[in-house]
Order: structure tokens, then C-alpha cells, then sequence
């Protein structure tokens, strides 16, 4: 006979310009409440995957790297923190989540989460007014400050701030992302602000590419779109309609990966697909986006296309937004180039929707850049509360 289903708390929640189910720790099955292949099991299960059809259909995933995605949350055990948060990028196609890294848009959502659902002292939370949540993104270890607006003891989340990728206005959530570059605080993991790579010829004429290589927000390869045969100015069907450019992009991520020490061999890439991004960038120019809203080259800074687990995102991820901030900001880098080459402390880029606005500040101490924080803002609501059933692991018995 089978098992019934697994009947397991859970929200729905949208971050950003991605959403994602939410579990509290201890609300997972006891075999999931540690890493390993069970919980794996249990998330690619809750999301849908790995799907064939990549359409999400027997799941609650969206079928695009921006709708598939789970966040695991408990009370802190960092001092001075009020959350832990664990994300987990779920391939739409494979049995494989991605751990290495954070998801900068459902960041946005953790806070009102973990207010929402008691991990949060009450005494940090003001009847009307913002309450600040001291968040430890476990995935990178790094703390991240949201500040969210409270009225009446409860999260407000209706609102007139509006987000470029996200239908319709909602309470902006402002996002601070503290000492972003990763790993051990080397922002530039090769040294330089402008690497050369060295690829096929097949790949890119003459056989070698311009590049930044950064860690802020996540690691992030940024190139020249122009080296690339591109404008900036691309929306989501021209990349991801074309099989042999998105061949291509992720050819140039294992290239920069490995350029940044994050694999050690080109075939490792394809088991590390969250990290690193690869965006390529160009100066400003005019462009419809996705939506049809004219976006005008004066009022914006820059063009920026990212891609996030092999597609070109629909408008951009919050941690490569870091990363655009904080590589906008230090003079040299291909993205400060793009961007007029002058110091700048915030920068307005371009992405397939729209336009988004993030801020930084680096300065260079004992001949190493250091950035303190980076900021944005964001917004984030209930779409669903309730329970997400599964069926169990052993679905069949004797």
C-alpha cells in the first residue's frame, strides 16, 4: 500500500523579483532538519524536481531560476542575530539543490518571515515603526540588516514602493548587506580589477576576454558586452531563446569560475550552477523594457544582463545587485567604466525590467578594497500560509 502524504507548515512567500517556499527548521520532517541527502530529497520534491517537462506542474516551482527556490529559517544561534537563514537553490531540470550561496531578492522576505512566525524577540519589534532584523545568512556566512515596517505589532506589507520586475506596488524593505565580499574579505579573488581570460576561440574571437571577477552580494563575473556581440540592451528571449549563447555564457562562467578558485577543474561547473553569476555590461542607451516602459539612457548609469542557473534573468538578483554596487563604485572595474569611470557611491543600472537603484562604498586600505556595506531596496509578501504536502520518501511499502 502507499504512504499518506507528508502535511508540513510552509509559506509561500515573494521576495523581490523571486519567490520561494518557507519552512521554520523545526517544522521540517526530523531527517530534514540537517543537510544531507533527505532534506535534499524532501526540497526537490516540494519544488518539483528534477522535471523533464520544466514546467513545475506536480510542484510549487515556477519553472525559472527565480520561482524555484526554498529558504529554511530558525532563531539565530550567532550573538547579536535574530535569524538564521539557509537557502537553497533547486535545479528545475536535475535532482540537484545549489547551497553555495544566497538569494539576495528572498533575503527581502526573511525578515517579515521570521517576525511573522516568532524568531524575532517581541521586544525588538515596535508597535508602529521599522523593526530591524539582524540576519545570518548561513550559506555565505555573512550578516544581512532588514528593516521592516511594522503597524499595529504586525509586518505591514501593502504599500505604494514599486520594484521594477514585480506587478504590483508593495512596502519597500530596505536591504543591508554587511562587509559583502565573500570568503575571507578578498573582493577581487585574483588581485586584479580586470582579469584576462583565456578561452576558445570558439568562444570569443582571438581567444581571450576582458573580465571583473568579484566577490560581493556572490561571486559574480562581470564582461564587456560589446566583447561579447552584444548591445546591454538584450531582454530575456534573445539569450534564453538561443541554446548556443546560453552554451556560450555558461562556457565563459566555468572559465571565470576557474579563474576565481571556486572549482579546480572546467567540468566542476556544472555541479556549482548558483555560483559564480555571469553578467555582462554596457554604458547607457534607450530601451524598451519587458513590461513596454521606456527606459531613457539619461536616467540610468549603466546596462546590466545577468544570468542566474543558465538563463538570463528577467531582471536581476539581488546578490549580483551587490555586486554591481559594489563594482560600480571602485574605479578601473569594467562596471565602473561602463558607468562613466567616475567614484560613485550609488548606481542606477538597467536590467531587462526595468531599472534598479543600489548603493555601496569601498574604500582601499593596506592596498586591498573593503567594502563596509551595501544597500537597497526591496519588497516582500505572503502569497500562501499553510501546510505544503509531499509524499513520503518510501512511497511505497510492501
Amino acid at each position: 500500500m502507499f504512504k499518506p502524504q507528508l502535511r508540513i507548515p510552509a509559506t509561500y512567500m515573494r521576495g523581490g523579483t523571486s519567490k520561494g517556499v518557507f519552512f521554520c527548521l523545526k517544522d521540517l520532517p526530523e531527517v530534514a532538519q540537517k543537510p544531507g541527502p533527505e532534506r535534499d530529497a524532501l526540497l526537490l520534491r516540494v519544488i518539483g524536481s528534477p522535471d523533464p517537462y520544466a514546467k513545475h506542474t506536480d510542484g510549487m516551482g515556477g519553472a525559472t531560476s527565480s520561482t524555484s527556490k526554498t529558504v529554511i529559517l530558525s532563531k539565530s544561534t550567532k550573538p547579536d542575530h535574530d535569524v538564521d537563514y539557509l537557502f537553497g537553490q533547486v535545479a528545475i531540470d536535475k535532482p540537484f539543490i545549489d547551497w553555495s550561496g544566497n538569494c539576495g531578492n528572498l533575503t527581502a522576505a526573511v525578515g517579515a518571515f521570521a517576525i511573522s512566525n516568532e524568531l524575532v524577540d517581541k521586544n525588538r519589534i515596535p508597535q508602529n515603526g521599522v523593526a530591524v532584523v539582524r540576519i545570518w545568512q548561513a550559506n555565505i556566512e555573512k550578516t544581512i540588516i532588514a528593516h521592516i515596517p511594522i503597524t499595529d505589532g504586525q509586518v505591514q506589507e501593502t504599500g505604494d514602493f514599486e520594484l521594477d520586475g514585480v506587478t504590483f506596488p508593495a512596502a519597500e524593505v530596505k536591504v543591508e548587506f554587511m562587509h559583502p565580499a565573500d570568503g575571507e574579505g578578498a573582493v577581487f579573488p585574483t588581485g586584479n580589477l580586470v582579469d584576462e581570460l583565456a578561452v576558445p576561440e570558439h568562444l570569443v574571437s582571438g581567444g581571450k576576454l576582458k573580465a571583473t571577477l568579484i566577490n560581493a552580494g556572490i561571486p559574480t563575473i562581470f564582461v564587456n558586452a560589446n566583447d561579447i556581440g552584444y548591445s546591454g540592451t538584450e531582454l530575456q528571449d534573445v539569450i534564453n531563446g538561443d541554446s548556443k549563447a546560453l552554451e556560450r555564457f555558461e562556457a565563459l562562467r566555468a572559465h571565470g569560475a576557474l579563474k576565481m578558485g571556486l572549482i579546480s577543474d572546467l567540468s566542476q561547473a556544472a555541479a556549482r550552477q548558483h555560483t559564480p553569476k555571469i553578467a555582462f555590461v554596457a554604458p547607457p542607451v534607450s530601451y524598451t523594457a519587458s513590461s513596454g516602459k521606456a527606459v531613457n539612457a539619461e536616467d540610468i548609469d549603466i546596462l546590466v544582463r545577468a544570468l542566474s542557473m543558465g538563463k538570463l534573468h528577467h531582471a536581476m538578483m539581488g546578490t549580483a545587485a551587490v555586486a554591481i554596487a559594489v563594482a560600480a563604485a571602485i574605479p578601473g572595474t569594467l562596471v565602473n567604466q561602463a558607468a562613466g569611470g567616475v567614484e560613485r557611491e550609488s548606481v542606477t543600472f538597467g536590467h531587462p525590467s526595468g531599472t534598479l537603484q543600489v548603493g555601496a562604498k569601498a574604500v582601499l586600505e593596506n592596498g586591498q578594497w573593503q567594502v563596509e556595506k551595501a544597500i537597497m531596496s526591496r519588497s516582500a509578501r505572503v502569497l500562501m500560509e499553510g501546510w505544503v504536502r509531499v509524499p513520503a520518501a518510501d512511497e511505497e511499502t510492501e
